[in-house]
């Protein structure tokens, strides 16, 4: 019998203007499943026509139509309703991210909840945006409002697809912004999903637009347009560069997030037992592919060798599999690009440093993009493995003497997006919490993430703050209003 015909891949279409379209020209192109290395969908190819066509139903509908008077108060119950179809559709999404991404079922159902929770707190926020009565000298009423910044461009990576997509989102919704959402060309799975809740939730069309594409023809456009006012990005140092650079001909407001080489600090003083789960779990969780990846491991020399013994030993029975299995705890890289990548990383790592555990692709599996959990040890601070963002789940394990070096050492970095410190001693742990240059700092812990606090880097991690009411910020202008309540002339002359 003839074996059966298999299925085409399902193809998704772009949201502009409150409609389902493809490209302009109708290309599309095709999204993997990193485990499977097989197609699982295609995605409009948006060039720079289709950019235009989003950026002007964007600022159409920040200019005119519904949504300039559309208040406070339903903002916030729009935002609420697309988190509670978020939760209804939960199940659906966390399978499709799990696919798409190669993370793990049961990460992918905590990023699913916590993009659902981050419409819901800027539900909330919606009403709380506050101007103020300035005190001046003379017979007037000075006021400061805070207003929409206008038409927002948001370019996402593909590590959390989702849940960054929320953390853009969302508070631009509720500031009162309008937007261009660019997923990342790997992950736009969930994007486009979620682009079918929008009108239902009584968002009108034009306010959130979705497009697909690549860097070069979509995502360079869109940072150029003259009509975007703000660029909000979370990605590479480079291209947070060439976005900086970009931007400047229009002066738009930019905020970026881009990445890090986060220093994990253990003193011999530290819990030993949570320590080894820590220096695991803020290294290999998501596959390492994580902005604040805790991939540079500072330990003291007095427990160094046990360290990286236990750290190793733990690290080999790190279970990996495919996504949709619940007992998988590292799935496969994202794309074959970054398999290539990470893999270049473990052979240059085997020259810079000792190979503790892993160092190689998983031989467990004939296709997808698997990698072995990788630690080095004895590895130099000046080492690449050391200073450069591998994006994977590979450690660098660097010994330390005293408080003194394993501050030098940490802050020894372009970059300063997060740092971890685990001692029992309070003092020593808060001498370490003001002396590190990070903007996001961990005492015996690493990687908790709460949308009411802020996220973001210093040096060249990037500058502006997202979640919280730090991230409303990010999308506000602030305008002086001046009332004259003197009924005699000004007397000029």
């Amino acid at each position: 019998m003839a074996s059966e015909a298999k299925a085409s891949p399902r193809r998704y279409p772009m949201y502009i203007n409150g409609e389902f379209v493809e490209s302009a020209d109708k290309k599309y192109f095709p999204v993997v499943d990193p485990s499977t290395e097989e197609v699982m969908a295609e995605v409009p190819e948006a060039n720079e026509t289709d950019v235009n066509r989003a950026v002007a139903a964007a600022k159409a509908a920040f200019d005119s139509g519904a949504w300039p008077q559309t208040t406070a108060q339903d903002r916030g119950r729009i935002l609420f309703r697309l988190a509670e179809r978020i939760r209804k559709e939960a199940p659906h999404l966390a399978e499709l991210e799990a696919r798409n991404s190669g993370k793990p079922i049961v990460e992918a159902e905590y990023d699913i909840n916590d993009a659902a929770t981050c419409f819901e707190y800027y539900g909330g926020m919606a009403t709380k945006i506050l101007g103020q009565v300035n005190p001046v000298p003379d017979n007037a009423l000075s006021l400061s409002l805070r207003e929409p910044i206008g038409v927002a461009a948001q370019i996402i990576p593909w590590n959390y697809p989702l849940l960054m997509a929320a953390w853009k989102l969302a508070p631009a919704i509720a500031a009162g912004c309008t937007c261009i959402l660019k997923p990342a060309e790997q992950t736009p799975l969930t994007a486009l999903e979620f682009a079918s809740y929008l009108a239902d939730a009584g968002l009108p069309a034009g306010v959130v637009n979705i497009i697909t594409g690549f860097g070069e023809t979509c995502g360079a456009p869109l940072v150029k347009h003259p009509d975007v006012d703000k660029v909000a990005f979370t990605g590479s140092a480079e291209v947070g560069k060439a976005i900086m650079r970009a931007a400047a001909d229009t002066v738009k407001r930019v905020t970026l997030e881009l990445g890090g080489k986060s220093p994990n600090i253990f003193f011999a003083d530290a819990d030993f037992e949570s320590a080894i789960d820590g220096a695991l779990f803020g290294v290999f969780i998501n596959q390492g592919e994580v902005c604040s990846a805790g991939s540079r491991i500072l330990v003291e020399k007095s427990i160094y060798p046990k360290f990286v013994e236990a750290m190793s030993a733990k690290a080999k029975t790190i279970r990996l599999g495919p996504p949709l299995e619940r007992e998988t705890k590292m799935g496969p890289l994202v794309s074959k690009d970054q398999f290539d990548r990470v893999r270049s990383y473990q052979e240059l790592g085997k020259k810079e440093g000792k190979v503790a555990a892993g160092g190689g692709r998983s031989a467990s599996f004939k296709r997808g993009y698997y990698v072995e959990p990788t630690i080095f040890y004895d590895v130099d601070n000046t080492a690449r493995i050391a200073q450069e963002e591998i994006f994977g789940p590979v450690a660098a394990v660097i010994p330390f003497a005293d408080e003194a070096e394993a501050l030098r050492i940490a802050n020894a970095t372009p970059y300063g997006l997060a740092a971890a410190v685990w001692s029992r001693d309070i003092f020593k742990a808060f001498r370490m919490v003001k002396a590190l240059r990070a903007g996001i700092v961990w005492v015996n812990h690493m990687q908790p993430t709460y949308v009411e606090a802020p996220w973001g880097g210093y040096k060249q991690s990037g500058f502006g703050r997202e979640l919280g009411p730090w991230g409303i910020e990010e999308y506000l202008e602030t305008k002086q209003v001046h009332i004259n309540l003197n009924e005699q002339p000004i007397g000029w002359y």
